[in-house]
């Protein structure tokens, strides 16, 4: 299929329907593509082409993305059968023996998912760079991260190997790598998908998933089909009343807009701020109300409780690992900063957890008052363009001392060490955790690329339950100035 690269998911999907091609000249299509741009960029890391190759021969469920060739995040997403390593070389062995209720959907849908996605161990980093699998390169720069934790599906996406793929978003990883690579991704609320059978929540509630993919109409159709609790959801969110699809369809009105123009935990780079001025422009002349307002949250209060739900999630991570496997982990059975993150989260009280969790509480009122005036929350959705692979790895000297400390002992320093390594990370990408605490949803929308041609996108962050507004908004946006056309060169292996 000689046009496949100009179609998105939706359009794709009409061209089955109405018999003008068949799935498997989709799905060849797409595996043509991955031939041509993954070995320089490693997205896909496990092929499961013969399987979909059966899929696509039909017949498929008559869902709304019926014959669209897709691919799933290996991470959280278990496919019966097929090794789920999140990214992790203790788990790369590790086969589900069913589907989870969102892969279940994925496939009434039609998709024929084809291959797995990168990811960084467990999901943890804003990069994809993980020892098992290898860094993952964005396609707009090969010598660029593209984000995580869906670096993979994000560069697979921007790549035009798939129009759309899943991705989850933890704290940031659906829209750090949308931002990164040109794409949309919205994280919906906190209760929108579901995660069972195999997890009832991840991250205390903090983990969403959902997909990327070029075109808002995508996104909003396909959380239309995966929405939902299933059975023993620990939340159930009211749906919309209309359908987030028929939300693109509806002038969002003239919305109140409150857009932050400070980073708060080091420097705003200079091509986010022109991103963020060049939004607010096209935001004015679309008729939104837009004001510059302070951070209406205490980012100190967001950072430690973050970190504090992290450091346990990790050590309970490597705990179940640990059973799965029948023995207690190694620290060469990890990557380095995960065993150390793991060491913290054990020495950690119930009261320390706790007093966290009420943080996200106390969070989630000061960004309430914020929706009180305004309908919408504007940052960047990064503190800096995409970064250069290796960029924010653990130096080698601290590296060096965390083996030292972690082998002799000593709690404090290594907190020390891994506190400072998360707040440079951080300085980086310090907009997109608020949404995950607090459960809201939020979007990044690929409206502006640099001097150097690399993608920069504005982050859009609602009240719960109002990704109606998100979508509304985002195809507005989309129409105003279109993004589905800008294409990366092709990769170099």
């Amino acid at each position: 299929m000689n046009d496949y690269l100009d179609h998105d998911a939706t359009s794709l999907s009409q061209l089955v329907r109405q018999g003008q091609i068949h799935p498997s000249e989709l799905l060849n299509a797409a595996i043509a593509r991955c031939g041509a741009v993954n070995p320089a960029l490693n997205a896909v890391i496990v092929p499961l082409f013969e399987q979909a190759a059966t899929a696509a021969a039909g017949p498929l469920p008559d869902g709304p993305f019926s014959g669209v060739p897709f691919l799933l995040k290996d991470l959280l997403a278990a496919l019966a059968g097929v090794p789920l390593s999140n990214g992790c070389k203790a788990m790369r062995h590790f086969v589900p023996d069913v589907d989870s209720e969102l892969v279940r959907r994925f496939k009434a849908a039609g998709l024929v998912i084809f291959g797995k996605t990168n990811t960084p161990e467990l999901g943890l980093l804003g990069y994809t760079e993980p020892i098992l699998w290898g860094p993952t390169r964005n396609p707009w720069s090969a010598a660029h991260s593209p984000g995580g934790s869906s670096g993979g599906a994000a560069a697979a996406v921007a790549a035009g190997i798939v129009p759309m793929a899943h991705g989850g978003d933890g704290g940031g990883s659906i829209r750090i790598p949308a931002s990164n690579c040109g794409l949309f991704g919205l994280k919906p609320s906190r209760g929108r998908v579901p995660l069972g059978p195999l997890i009832g929540e991840a991250w205390q509630g903090a983990v969403q998933e959902g997909v990327l993919s070029r075109s808002v109409r995508d996104s909003a159709a396909m959380l239309d089909w995966i929405a939902g609790p299933d059975s023993g959801s620990p939340y159930e969110i009211a749906p919309p009343a209309a359908g987030f699809l028929a939300a693109c369809t509806r002038p969002p009105g003239a919305l109140r807009i409150g857009f932050v123009r400070t980073a708060p935990a080091g420097p705003l780079h200079a091509d986010c701020v022109a991103a963020l001025d060049d939004t607010v422009t096209l935001l004015q002349r679309l008729g939104h109300h837009v004001d510059e307002v302070a951070l209406p949250y205490d980012f100190e209060l967001l950072l430690e409780s973050y970190l504090t739900m992290y450091y346990g999630e990790i050590a309970a991570d490597l705990r179940w690992i640990g059973q799965l496997l029948g023995r207690q982990l190694r620290r060469d059975d990890v990557e380095l900063e995960t065993w150390v993150m793991s060491r913290l989260g054990n020495a950690l009280s119930a009261a320390d957890f706790s007093s966290a969790k009420r943080g996200w509480n106390q969070l989630g009122r000061e960004m309430g008052r914020f929706h009180q005036q305004y309908d919408l929350l504007l940052t960047p959705t990064l503190a800096t363009p995409p970064v250069r692979i290796g960029e924010l790895r653990t130096p080698g000297t601290i590296r060096s001392a965390l083996r030292t400390v972690d082998t002799f002992g000593g709690i404090r320093l290594l907190r020390g060490a891994i506190h400072a390594e998360a707040r440079r990370n951080f300085s980086r990408m310090p907009f997109t955790q608020i949404a995950n605490l607090t459960g809201q949803p939020a979007m990044s929308v690929p409206l502006h690329w640099n001097a150097a041609g690399l993608p920069i996108g504005s982050q859009f962050i609602a009240a719960i339950n109002r990704e109606e507004c998100l979508f509304s908004l985002a195809a507005q946006l989309e129409s105003a100035r279109p993004w589905a056309m800008r294409r990366p060169a092709p990769p170099q292996a």
